[in-house]
């Protein structure tokens, strides 16, 4: 079996993941949740300079806590860290949560991008993102929109509106990979004055437009950012249903971050809060060594694909501060 996209090519392909979704349009902001069916391994890896996150410290190996109940991307800057408490109480309603006593705790890490120069209205005399968590959590199922919806809603990259993108593969082994990524980035995520994007070489189909790589790149040594603005960060999720450890989880997103460089020039900036968590479902067999190099690969593979079509999807609102790519080039 050759390598395809899953079914929806979206990361809810990983069996037993699913995604909500809750955004403002005033605020111009949102928040994404990846829940499982039940707890699921995790890992996380920072790059970038300025993250954001929130529990992020225990899903190292060494921890007491081996799975967590939720993954959360939210707009909003430090703000947008109230998104997980909302999740959380919420997962606490439903009876979720690791046990201690009679008591269930929610195990719900999360990170950041910061949306707060967008455009969008941000005199609110309580932050937004406590609810948008919980109205997200319970939005959650196996369809979801990318583009301008979710944690990508206030998006913006060096050029064009950012947004959520999500991908999906399922390699030869019958192993399912996918990705979730929120795209604010201080770089570009297109490459060409035509609209191709960096992530070209690894599109799959027409995704996100079909339209090859470059012919002239520009001067890649003088790449496009918004580095004026101070305002960045990608963040995401790749998950798979192959059996893995918090350290192997780690690993993988160690890999996935290739995805990053792959598709966004620059990425990994020091005003880049650039993040991957990692998910395994473990409904599937543990990986030998090749196995879990094939799903690095194709963890970074995702990740290009997935910000590439955020990108791709984007569509404008009232009152942008940037164009979408959409708008510029007529397609998506």
């Amino acid at each position: 079996m050759t390598a395809r996209p899953g079914k929806r090519n979206l990361i809810t392909d990983v069996p037993g993941i699913l995604v909500g979704q809750a955004d403002d349009a005033a605020v111009k902001t949102g928040v994404s949740v990846v829940v499982g069916d039940e707890p699921f391994t995790a890992g996380v890896h920072v790059m970038g300079g300025a993250p954001g996150t929130r529990e992020t410290d225990l899903l190292a190996p060494d921890k007491v806590v081996e799975a967590v109940d939720a993954l959360v991307l939210s707009g909003g800057s430090a703000f947008g860290l109230d998104a997980a408490s909302g999740v959380a109480d919420g997962l606490r309603d439903a009876g979720r949560g690791f046990a201690v006593g009679d008591q269930r705790v929610p195990i719900v890490p999360g990170a950041i991008l910061f949306d707060l120069l967008n455009g969008g209205s941000k005199d609110w005399a309580e932050n937004p993102y406590k609810r948008l968590g919980r109205e997200a959590l319970a939005a959650r199922g196996e369809a979801f929109e990318i583009g301008s919806f979710g944690a990508g809603a206030g998006a913006v990259t060096a050029d064009f509106k950012g947004g959520l993108g999500s991908a999906s593969v399922v390699l030869a082994s019958g192993v399912t990979v996918g990705a979730l990524v929120a795209v604010n980035a201080l770089g570009s995520a297109v490459a060409g004055e035509r609209g191709e994007f960096w992530a070209a070489p690894f599109e799959m189909g027409d995704e996100f437009g079909g339209l090859g790589v470059a012919r002239d790149f520009g001067d890649v040594h003088e790449p496009r950012t918004k580095l004026g603005q101070h305002a960045a960060t990608t963040i995401g999720v790749v998950a798979t249903d192959a059996s893995l450890t918090q350290a192997q989880c780690s690993r993988m997103a160690v890999a996935a971050h290739d995805g990053y460089a792959r598709a966004l020039v620059p990425s990994h900036t020091p005003m880049d809060g650039d993040l991957i968590f990692a998910a395994a479902t473990g409904r599937a067999e543990a990986p030998d060594v090749a196995g879990q190099l094939a799903l690095g690969h194709a963890a970074a593979t995702c990740v290009a694909r997935a910000i590439a079509r955020a990108v791709f999807a984007a569509r404008p609102a009232e009152g942008d501060v940037v164009p979408c790519w959409a708008e510029q080039f007529g397609q998506g």
